[in-house]
């Protein structure tokens, strides 16, 4: 399979799928660029081989075709100092005049065009939609790994088109190969934690995971719905009673499968779901009457710290507590620490979801791991197992 590294981008036209969905503020200004500074390396790299850019993406869900609040063209002035360019903006993503600015395009030139999410073919992985943004250029380049987990025309579909031209960015490629190092080839001992609310939001991928791991740490909210299942006392921690039944035969599988499975030992309660609460500690499965669980303890944290420092391969996905309030984020906070060091003593480290990266993020130290996964949920579709669209039309598998 030809990758950037390999492929001839010389007089060719690259369509680019890139993830550009970022949030404006009421001023149209972008108030974080991850995304875009994620995609400038593959642009570049097209454009010094002799090629030319065409991008296309996604931003927000609008409902009725075009929006002046969703177009893309807010994105320019931002594109053009990062890239050191003027991009050209197509007012539509397909049409004449699309094509025309398309064919126009000279090597080492940029065109963005209008939101894909203007027509609703685009959502539901029209061919005809997908043939007409093919039609623009001469190879396609897949970087939107936040979006793989979509059967859409411009992350799956289009790619039929360019048999034998079509190839991963490296934003697309990183992700990847990062989330292959954990789930298809770990180096042992390999452990999970997984935080967050709810049991029933990870439930697949604690089946999956469970083939697969050494150790299973869990935190955050769902720890009760665990704690419930083996007839503790929790209080009025948040539990999942229609879970209770599927977190005791997740246990007795973990038994089976020879897993370690962590739960907390003891955790930091609050009479209120405020930063500002009483707060009072507890072992785990005593959780006083009307007081409720909102962080591990200091007891969890040692052993849990212990586990992750002693591992070769890490996947965190999910806070330990409520870690936007200053009070119950310790435990988040020091197992990002735990992390940090397994990493510095050679593990590989993978950090997804939503909140571990905003966690990781909050803390600066999302250079302190391997991988910081911008795939939300993706990520958390392929850890549970699924053969993700966007990969496979590229791929194959």
């Amino acid at each position: 399979m030809e990758t950037m590294n390999t492929y001839h981008f010389a007089g060719k036209r690259a369509i680019i799928r890139v993830d550009f969905n970022v949030p404006l503020n009421s001023n149209f200004e972008i108030t974080d660029d991850t995304r875009i500074r994620a995609a400038i390396p593959t642009i570049k790299k097209i454009l010094a081989g002799g090629g030319s850019v065409i991008l296309m993406s996604h931003l927000g869900r609008p409902k009725e075709g075009p929006t002046e609040k969703y177009s893309l063209k807010h994105l320019i002035s931002d594109l053009n100092g990062k890239l050191g360019l003027e991009v050209k903006f197509a007012p539509d993503c397909i049409g004449e005049e699309a094509k025309k600015m398309a064919a126009a395009l000279k090597p080492g030139e940029v065109l963005l065009l209008e939101n894909l999410r203007f027509y609703k073919e685009e959502e539901k992985g029209d061919s005809d939609f997908a043939a007409k943004l093919a039609s623009l250029a001469d190879m396609y380049v897949n970087d939107a790994f936040g979006t793989a987990h979509r059967a859409h025309a411009s992350t799956t579909v289009i790619a039929q088109y360019f048999p034998g031209n079509s190839i991963f960015g490296y934003v697309m490629d990183n992700e990847v190969s990062s989330i292959d190092k954990v789930m298809r080839d770990p180096k042992k001992p390999f452990t999970a934690i997984l935080g967050g609310a709810k049991v029933s939001t990870k439930i697949t991928i604690i089946e999956n995971l469970l083939g697969k791991v050494d150790n299973l740490i869990i935190g955050g909210g769902m720890t009760y719905t665990f704690i419930k299942a083996m007839g503790g006392k929790v209080g009025s921690s948040l539990v999942e009673e229609d879970f209770v039944e599927m977190a005791k035969k997740v246990l007795a599988t973990a038994r089976e499968k020879g897993v370690n499975f962590y739960l907390p030992v003891d955790g930091v309660n609050a009479d209120k779901f405020d930063n500002e609460a009483a707060t009072s500690v507890s072992a785990i499965d005593q959780v006083p009457e009307g007081w409720m669980g909102l962080d591990i303890a200091d007891k969890t944290i040692a052993k849990f710290s212990e586990v992750i420092e002693n591992s070769k391969t890490i996947l965190w996905n999910g806070p330990m507590g409520v870690f936007e309030m200053p009070n119950f984020q310790k435990g988040t906070v020091e197992v990002a620490k735990a992390i940090a060091r397994a990493t510095e003593k050679g593990a590989f480290s993978l950090v997804g979801g939503g909140d571990s990266v905003a966690a990781i993020n909050q803390f600066n130290m999302a250079d302190k791991v391997s991988y910081v996964s911008t795939g939300g949920g993706a990520l958390l579709e392929y850890i549970e197992g699924q053969v993700l669209p966007g990969i496979k039309a590229i791929r194959g598998y």
